[in-house]
């Protein structure tokens, strides 16, 4: 549309030179004849109100302004209208044309054609392009004969048409005033480091509060926001890896830095040790027990970390000698307060311990059962707890794991099935127990009982007796 603007300027243009030049040499010389009009070359730019100005690139001359569509007729009601200008004036333009063409329509197209909009036009300087004087008024200036106090802004370019000037946004910090009305408008969220040694500084404060993280990896994960909302229930606090100095202070006041060194003893190496732990039952209950892999398996439980992590603090280190010093995490000791009710929360996937008097004393990330095998719903109680049980297998009565179709028993240790607690429950089969691979708690499904890593179970396990009470929450 624009263009076809554009082309219907040139030709009035043209037009409308070609007849002045026939009215001013009509009783010259015959070498006043010989002028010819030359071929207009158009350009434009975009002013700072928005406004395309159409120019003439050989003299410079403003030809025509198009205004943004919410200011459309703007020239008219500051400028004497057009058809008021002289028309022995060899600079007028013709009026524009009263009936727009009509919209056409393209076979196949879903939305017609618009006819060309009507380009408003300022008056051209009326000095000649040959004078040595002529210099470019611009659009303000025209404006300005109309308003005097009105600034002069706009310049037409010498070569180049000028980009648009971008106007920055507000600070989005701005309040607007008090009578102000505002759509809401969502702020960018904050940058919060998702792993590193600060969230690690969160894990470890988490920790020794009482309310497990899971394990220590580095990582900002469910476990751990479920953790944090723990912690700010019972001391108010919302402890987050943006506010680093509130986590030092704390961790000062809890024990010290999140960081410590280790120093491997003979009876850290010294086993035994398996050579591997096979995922088939029937050959887990051949071995003589379900024993770590490994120095840096046992260490990274000691001291509730994710191994992976642990190797990754200390590379090329040979976890096997003895006499090594490691870089370990400062984990702190263990609650000791007794826990007179538990509650399995299904859904958010946690264990909470309360004490006699109803408060929130720990809290450790769970997996609780899965759509196959769920958990118990309601109320039941703490029957037993067996430190480093072993553990049968009977798939008449739980699961079937691969083909095997036997009763087995599978001899102790933290590599098996249960891990290293089971704290039986009053309904037969289930429990709350350990796990041999506590980075997976809260991320996978169990067989219908309550799975905690090693050291949340131990540490609940210590604080339970028999008949305290244990909720599932649906």
């Amino acid at each position: 549309m624009k263009r076809l603007v554009l082309l219907g300027l040139l030709s009035i243009t043209a037009a409308a030179a070609t007849m002045s030049v026939h009215a001013e040499t009509a009783g010259a010389p015959p070498e006043a004849a010989r002028y010819q009009v030359a071929q207009s070359d158009v350009g434009f730019f975009v002013d700072s109100h928005g406004r395309r100005v159409y120019f003439d690139r050989q003299t410079n001359r403003i030809i025509a302004v198009e205004e943004p569509q919410p200011l459309k007729g703007l020239l008219e009601r500051v400028l004497p209208p057009l058809a008021a200008t002289p028309r022995d004036d060899s600079n007028d333009f013709p009026p524009a044309p009263q009936t727009p063409p009509q919209p056409r329509n393209f076979p196949g197209t879903a939305d017609p054609i618009p006819a060309p909009e009507t380009v408003e036009r300022a008056p051209l300087d009326e000095r000649s392009p040959g004078d040595g004087n002529s210099r470019i008024r611009s659009l303000d200036e025209l404006l300005a004969e109309q308003n005097p106090d009105a600034p002069a802004r706009i310049t037409p370019p010498d070569a180049q048409v000028p980009q648009p000037r971008v106007v920055p946004a507000p600070d989005a910090g701005e309040t607007p005033a008090a009578n102000t009305k505002t759509a809401a408008m969502p702020r960018p969220e904050p940058n919060i480091p998702s792993k590193g040694p600060v969230v690690v500084k969160l894990q470890v404060l988490l920790d020794r509060l009482g309310y497990s993280p899971g394990v220590i990896d580095g990582q900002m994960g469910s476990n751990v926001r479920k953790a944090v909302a723990a912690a700010s229930q019972v001391t108010g606090v919302a402890y987050t890896v943006t506010d680093e100095a509130t986590l030092d202070a704390e961790l000062d006041r809890t024990g010290g830095p999140a960081f410590a060194q280790y120093v491997i003893t003979p009876e850290d190496v010294a086993g035994p040790f398996a050579e591997s732990i096979p995922t088939d039952y029937a050959e887990k209950a051949k071995m003589p027990a379900m024993s770590f892999t490994s120095p840096a398996e046992m260490l990274a439980e000691r001291f509730h970390m994710a191994q992976n992590y642990l190797e990754q603090l200390n590379p090329d280190v040979n976890f096997y000698r003895a006499g090594t010093t490691i870089r370990v995490v400062a984990v702190g000791q263990n609650v000791e307060r007794s826990v007179a009710h538990i509650e399995a929360d299904k859904a958010n996937e946690q264990v909470r311990a309360y004490d006699e008097a109803g408060r929130l004393i720990a809290a450790y990330p769970a997996t609780i059962g899965s759509s196959d095998t769920p958990s118990p719903s309601g109320l039941v109680q703490v029957d037993r707890v067996a430190i480093d049980p072993n553990y049968t297998y009977n798939p008449k009565v739980n699961f079937v794991q691969g083909t095997n179709t036997m009763v087995l028993t599978i001899p102790p240790g933290p590599n098996g099935p249960v891990g290293s607690i089971w704290i039986a429950l009053s309904k037969p089969t289930y429990g709350i127990h350990g796990t041999p691979e506590p980075d997976r708690i809260g991320k996978t499904n169990s067989h219908g009982c309550v799975r905690l890593t090693n050291w949340d179970a131990a540490e609940l396990a210590r604080l339970v007796t028999k008949g305290v009470t244990v909720e599932f929450i649906d």
